[in-house]
């Protein structure tokens, strides 16, 4: 089996993520992509996020049509700081045999170095990067060389089609009142409405 995580605040989730999560699919040849929302990130700390519960239920419903997703609360239900060496351990231990992917956005190849026992993550899953606006491609393959040659360690680099969308912007949309619907997956919109989101 393959499978990849998928990790995320999703505050919300946007169909932005779900464009990534197919082109992981198709391109890595997967058989599941693992959404799964942040607990307690250690670099959002400053920032208000909207409640793990909420998030959780947001990414439900934008993912409920598709058998290839699944969701995790792994780390939601975890009160400890939510750090990604410790999520690839634990899902390493579960599935050993399972081929691991961890997805994630250039921005964060770029930090990589400051990411705690990065070892530890590259032992147990091989690093599947996507592109982001606003990152020269070079600047990307010098980063990819240097972690590879730093870690020993293939990362993977999905170019694809980038959807500059982000849950910065929708929230921003959302409080001059102009229609987000057609950024959002199906379901997300009514939950966000429900429980006065981003009120």
């Amino acid at each position: 089996m393959k499978k990849a995580i998928f990790g995320g605040t999703f505050d919300p989730i946007h169909v932005g993520h779900l464009h990534i999560a197919y082109e992981a699919l198709y391109n890595l040849n997967l058989d599941k992509v693992i959404f799964m929302p942040s607990g307690n990130p250690p670099h959002k700390m400053d920032r208000v996020v909207t409640a793990a519960k909420l998030r959780y239920k947001m990414v439900e419903a934008a993912i409920q049509k598709e058998p290839l997703f699944e969701l995790s609360d792994y780390e939601i239900n975890n009160s400890s700081v939510s750090y990604t060496y410790k999520t690839m351990e634990q899902f390493h231990y579960l599935e050993p045999e399972t081929d691991w992917y961890f997805l994630v956005g250039v921005d964060s190849l770029m930090d990589l170095k400051k990411w705690k026992n990065v070892h530890i993550i590259l032992q147990h899953c091989k690093l599947a990067v996507f592109s982001r606006p606003g990152y020269a491609n070079e600047d990307i393959i010098e980063m990819k060389k240097f972690i590879e040659e730093t870690y020993k360690q293939e990362i993977i680099y999905l170019e694809m089609p980038i959807l500059d969308i982000s849950s910065t912007v929708i929230k921003k949309k959302m409080t001059l009142n102009r229609q987000v619907d057609y950024l959002l997956p199906c379901g997300v919109q009514e939950i966000i409405n429900n429980y006065h989101i981003y009120k």
